[in-house]
C-alpha cells in the first residue's frame, strides 16, 4: 500500500470518527438536556417548555413557551406560594458540550430571556427578607441548572404579591436587564450580593414598591447602570389618611409625602465589603421636589434624645460619601396640628433651591471637611429667604453655624401658621431680619438684626376662633412695639437646647428669642 493511500485512509478514518462523535454528541445532548431541565432538576421548581432546539454547530440552545412553577403544593388556605413564571423564549449561546454530557449542567457564554412574566407569592409583606433568601431561593437554584457570564432580560414583568392581602409588594413593567461578568460560587453565595459582576444596566416602567406598613413608592421610569441612576416621577405616598396614621401611633411622629419630577445620581459607586454596605456618589440631584411634612400633637411626645445632624452622620455604621446634594425648583411645606378641630398651621418654602457639599459619614474617619449647605427660597411664597449652614461631622460637641436672612416679610402671611397653632394673627412688615446662630448640642448664642414697621397683633377667642378677643388684642398691642422707627435693632440671645426636641425646634427657639427681645 502506497504512502498516499495510507494518508487518505487515515483522513477518512479520522473524519468518520469525528462524524460519529458529533452524531453521538448530538444524540446524547438532545437526550441529556431535557433530563437536566426535568428529571435531574434538583431545584424546588418544575420547568416545562413547548419547543426545544439545539444547534450543535453554533452551540446554541433555544426554547419557547417556558413555564416555571413550584414542585410542592401551597399550604392549606393559600392559593399559591413561590415563583410562577411564563417566558416567551430563552436563548442560550455558546454552551459547553462536556458539562451537559458529564456534569448535568448547562455552562454557556450567555442567556437571553425574552418577555418573562414573573410572579412571586409571599407570606410576608417584605419584597426581600434578606440576602440569604435571595441566595437560597433564586440564585442557588439557577446555578444548579445553568452557569453563564452574561444575562439579558427583555421586556420583563415582575410582581411580588402578598398571599394574605392579595396586594402587590413590588411591581415592575417593561423591565430590561443586562449583567456582564457574572461569577457565582460557594464564596459568593454566602455574601449579601450572592454573585459578582463587572457591569450591569437596568430599566423599568410603572414601578410600585410597598416600602413598609406606612408608605409605598411609585416611579414612572427608572434607568441605572453601575455608575449612574435616573428616576422620573418619583412618589413616596402614605398608605393611610392623617386620621388613620395618628390612630396607629404610640408616640409623636412625622408623616411625609414626597414627589419629584426627576432624581439623578452620577458617578455612583456602591456595594458591600465584608458584609458592610458602602455608598459613594459625585452628585445626587432632585428637580421639582414637593415635600410635605405633617405633625400632629395628639400622640404622646417622644422623649428620646434627638441627635443633631453631626452625630447622625458621625454614627452611621457604613461608609457614605456624597460630594454634592442639589435640590432645585422645589417646594417644602411643614404642617403642625394641635388637634383635628382647628386645622394645621402651615409654613411654606417655595422656589426652594438647596446645595449641600461634603456629605459624609464618620465611619472609620478622623478628619472631614465641613458640610456646607446653601439654601435660597421664597418664604410663604413671598419673602426672599437665604441660609448658609455649616457643621463638621467629626465635631463631638455637634457645633454648627446657621446664618439666615429674610427680607420684606408680610407678617400677615404667617397667619396660616399662627392662627390655628397659637390662635393669633399679625399684620405689619419685617423689612429685614438677619441672624447668625452659633450652637452645639447643649446651647447656642445668636446675634440678630431686625427692622420692621406697623406691627399689630390680633388674638382670638379660645372657644370661637372666628371671633377676635378684643380685650386681649388691645393688651397685646400695648406690649408689642409696633415698629423700629426706621432703624435696625440689634440683639443677642442665649438659648438652652431641649435635647428631646429636633434641630429645627432649636432654630425656632432662637428666632423666637430674638423676636421677644426686640418686639416686646
Amino acid at each position: 500500500m502506497t504512502r498516499t493511500k495510507k494518508i487518505i485512509i487515515a483522513i477518512v478514518v479520522v473524519l468518520s470518527i469525528v462524524v460519529l462523535l458529533n452524531v453521538a454528541a448530538n444524540y446524547f445532548v438532545n437526550k441529556q438536556l431535557p433530563l437536566i431541565i426535568a428529571d435531574k432538576n434538583k431545584t424546588n421548581y418544575s420547568i416545562t417548555y413547548q419547543t426545544l432546539t439545539i444547534d450543535m454547530i453554533d452551540k446554541n440552545i433555544s426554547a419557547q413557551g417556558i413555564a416555571i412553577t413550584p414542585k410542592s403544593k401551597a399550604k392549606v388556605g393559600v392559593d399559591k406560594l413561590g415563583i410562577y413564571s411564563k417566558i416567551n423564549s430563552v436563548e442560550i449561546r455558546d454552551f459547553k458540550i462536556w458539562d451537559i454530557l458529564f456534569n448535568d449542567k448547562i455552562k454557556a457564554n450567555s442567556i437571553t430571556i425574552n418577555s418573562p412574566e414573573v410572579i412571586l407569592y409571599k407570606e410576608d409583606k417584605t419584597a426581600v427578607n434578606d440576602s440569604k433568601n435571595i441566595s437560597s431561593e433564586v440564585v442557588a437554584p439557577f446555578q444548579q441548572i445553568i452557569a453563564v457570564s452574561k444575562i439579558t432580560m427583555n421586556k420583563g414583568t415582575v410582581k411580588i404579591i402578598h398571599t394574605k392581602t392579595k396586594k402587590p409588594i413590588l411591581n415592575v413593567s417593561n423591565m430590561h436587564l443586562e449583567v456582564n461578568g457574572i461569577v457565582i460560587d460557594e464564596e459568593t453565595l454566602n455574601q449579601i450580593i450572592p454573585f459578582q459582576f463587572e457591569t450591569y444596566s437596568f430599566s423599568g416602567d410603572s414601578v410600585y414598591y410597598r416600602a413598609n406598613d406606612f408608605y409605598h413608592i411609585s416611579l414612572a421610569n427608572i434607568k441605572t447602570t453601575e455608575k449612574d441612576l435616573k428616576i422620573s416621577k418619583f412618589k413616596l405616598i402614605p398608605e393611610y389618611t392623617r386620621h388613620e396614621f395618628i390612630s396607629k401611633l404610640e408616640k409623636e411622629k412625622d408623616l411625609f409625602t414626597l414627589q419629584a419630577d426627576a432624581i439623578s445620581i452620577t458617578n455612583l459607586n456602591w456595594g458591600f465589603k465584608d458584609s458592610i454596605p458602602y455608598f459613594e456618589a459625585n452628585k445626587i440631584a432632585f428637580n421639582k421636589l414637593a415635600a410635605n411634612i405633617y405633625r400632629n400633637k395628639l400622640p404622646t411626645d417622644d422623649l428620646s434624645k434627638k441627635p443633631l445632624y453631626n452625630k447622625l452622620l458621625r454614627d452611621l455604621k457604613f461608609p457614605l460619601k456624597v460630594d454634592t446634594l442639589a435640590i432645585t425648583n422645589s417646594q417644602l411645606v411643614y404642617e403642625e396640628e394641635i388637634n383635628f378641630a382647628k386645622g394645621p398651621g402651615m409654613l411654606t418654602f417655595d422656589k426652594f433651591n438647596l446645595t449641600a457639599t461634603h456629605l459624609q459619614s464618620g465611619y472609620k474617619q478622623t478628619k472631614l471637611d465641613d458640610v456646607v449647605i446653601d439654601i435660597n427660597c421664597k418664604f410663604m411664597n413671598n419673602s426672599p429667604f437665604s441660609v448658609k449652614w455649616i457643621f463638621n461631622v467629626m465635631d463631638k460637641t455637634d457645633g454648627f453655624k446657621f446664618h439666615g436672612k429674610i427680607t420684606n416679610l408680610n407678617t400677615a402671611d404667617l397667619s396660616r401658621f399662627t392662627k390655628p397653632y397659637i390662635n393669633a394673627t399679625t399684620t405689619g412688615t419685617f423689612d429685614y431680619l438677619d441672624f447668625t446662630i452659633n450652637g452645639n448640642d447643649y446651647n447656642s448664642e445668636e446675634n440678630a438684626a431686625l427692622k420692621y414697621h406697623n406691627l399689630k397683633v390680633k388674638l382670638f377667642r379660645k372657644n370661637d376662633r372666628a371671633k377676635e378677643s378684643k380685650i386681649k388684642s388691645v393688651i397685646a398691642n400695648l406690649v408689642v412695639k409696633n415698629d423700629t422707627d426706621g432703624e435696625i435693632k440689634n440683639t443677642t440671645v442665649k438659648i438652652e437646647r431641649v435635647p428631646e426636641k429636633s434641630f429645627f425646634n432649636f432654630l425656632w427657639l432662637n428666632v423666637a428669642g430674638i423676636l421677644k427681645q426686640i418686639v416686646i
